[in-house]
């Protein structure tokens, strides 16, 4: 309610009901007058008479609240084979044959587990808002000023970026930017003090390390690169695929403390207001002071829309971060290089431009045998040790679609004809324009609008099963440009 009388103030400021007048309103109180069931009609496209309808239709205005995010899970059946203790002896030995790290495999279920849970994560949200106070937004001088209240130390040192070797083999530039030394000293890499976004990222996580765990134990070193974990984490010694118990404590720390500086720095109401003002927006990152990857990341948590993506990628073929809360298939692994990976992703896509600023895609996207209408807004950006890398954040169209009534499937299944008719890419049909657009005002997010007024895109999850005619690939060889 409160989002809602956000929306009507700014479509008109003397009419729009407040949140307490919504309230009166759902429970039967009041009527809203004539003019202000316009401007209610307006924020959600509808027609004022649809409201006044004495039998509502429940398929369009009742959520579907049994789908849940995240990649489709399977049967565990035959459930003996499934025990915890023949578990605990079968995923060692898969993680040793296919050669992932016991890391790699920590990370592979916090995702899961992220994904399970669409980003909700409310004792988190909490213990960071009790640190700032719902603050935004927090200036570095708020940051410090926290740090120290906390009996913590900052000592600053000098360190180069340096060249490494990740798990994919891949060779790229690696900083360490921060680490924590118990009990109570975080020393800063003086690169940082020309980077004040990430000095504050870096200050907020090793801030929430001593809140959540204590300051018990802590091994946080903050890189930037395209490798997850630093070296010096590791001592230079290579990594086991043995599933370590350390190694899934110390993953999921990370993640808490990383979760924990993003709401810090982007408090959950007061950055969806500021969203909801600014339509989504990438630059919004720059009003808050932290960097596009923290506000992105942030986006597919606070929004009350749910079903969100986001890929922090890096060429060739590296998924850094990877969320995704709308099932969407991956473009490609982040544990080893996909042979097939389809080339018209937005993240490909944009990775291989040479231009700046951010751009919006509409797709469309084969999952389980059903087509999907995805649209994201992508952003090339370089990380502090000279690496190019490309953000991207996505919803999934359907369920929106669906909230209003319309046949998801119908439209992208047309919309998906057009595309393969034209060779891959089309021009959205008017009447599809016109529903995606009612969908993308309701959604207030402007570059799913900038996204309908581009041409469409078949992608798919891999080039083995590209719906193009003709494809882009032939006999296993890519075709595409």
């Amino acid at each position: 309610m409160e989002d809602l009388s956000a929306r009507c103030v700014r479509v008109d400021s003397e009419t729009a009901p407040s949140v307490s007048y919504l309230s009166m309103i759902e429970r039967g109180k009041r009527v809203p007058s004539a003019d202000m069931l316009a401007v209610i009609a307006a924020v959600f496209q509808k027609e004022v008479d649809w409201f006044l309808d004495d039998v509502p239709e429940e398929h369009a205005i009742t959520p579907d609240k049994g789908r849940r995010g995240g990649i489709n899970g399977m049967a565990l059946e035959p459930s003996f084979l499934f025990s915890k203790d023949i578990l605990q002896i079968a995923i060692p030995e898969m993680l040793s044959q296919t050669g992932v790290t016991g890391r790699q495999f920590a990370h592979l279920l916090i995702r899961a587990h992220q994904e399970h849970h669409q980003n909700h994560f409310p004792d988190l949200e909490r213990a960071a808002e009790e640190i700032g106070q719902k603050r935004l937004p927090l200036a570095l001088e708020d940051i410090m000023d926290i740090a120290k209240g906390m009996g913590l130390k900052i000592k600053w040192i000098d360190r180069a970026p340096k060249d490494v070797i990740d798990e994919m083999g891949a060779c790229s530039t690696q900083l360490v930017t921060s680490f924590f030394k118990p009990p109570s000293t975080i020393y800063i890499n003086k690169q940082l003090k020309s980077n004040p976004s990430r000095l504050k990222y870096d200050l907020a996580v090793h801030i929430g390390h001593c809140v959540l765990h204590n300051k018990d134990g802590l091994k946080s070193v903050l890189t930037t690169g395209r490798s997850q974990i630093s070296t010096e984490m590791d001592n230079g010694t290579p990594q086991s695929s043995t599933v370590n118990a350390q190694d899934i404590l110390h993953a999921w720390r990370d993640f808490e403390s990383s979760f924990f500086a993003g709401a810090l720095l982007c408090p959950k109401v007061p950055f969806r207001q500021m969203l909801d003002r600014h339509g989504y927006e990438i630059n919004v990152h720059q009003k808050v002071g932290v960097s596009a990857s923290v506000a992105m990341r942030r986006m597919t948590v606070v929004s009350p829309y749910p079903h969100w993506h986001y890929f922090d990628a890096y060429a060739p073929g590296k998924l850094k971060a990877v969320y995704r809360g709308n099932g969407i298939p991956l473009p490609w692994g982040n544990m080893r290089l996909v042979q097939d990976p389809c080339q018209h992703w937005a993240v490909f896509r944009k990775i291989n431009e040479a231009s700046a600023g951010s751009s919006a895609q509409l797709s469309i996207l084969d999952v389980g045998n059903e087509p999907r209408i995805y649209s994201c807004e992508s952003i090339r950006v370089k990380d502090m040790a000279g690496n190019n890398h490309v953000l991207c954040a996505g919803i999934d169209l359907n369920p929106a679609i669906e909230a209003q009534g319309g046949d998801a499937n119908a439209i992208a299944a047309e919309l998906k004809q057009a595309c393969v008719k034209h060779g891959g890419e089309a021009e959205i049909p008017k009447a599809i324009k016109k529903d995606l657009t009612s969908v993308a005002k309701i959604l207030n997010i402007n570059w799913v609008e900038r996204g309908i007024d581009t041409q469409a895109r078949l992608i798919c999850s891999r080039g083995a099963v590209c719906p193009r005619q003709p494809t882009c690939y032939e006999a296993g060889k890519s075709l595409c440009k």
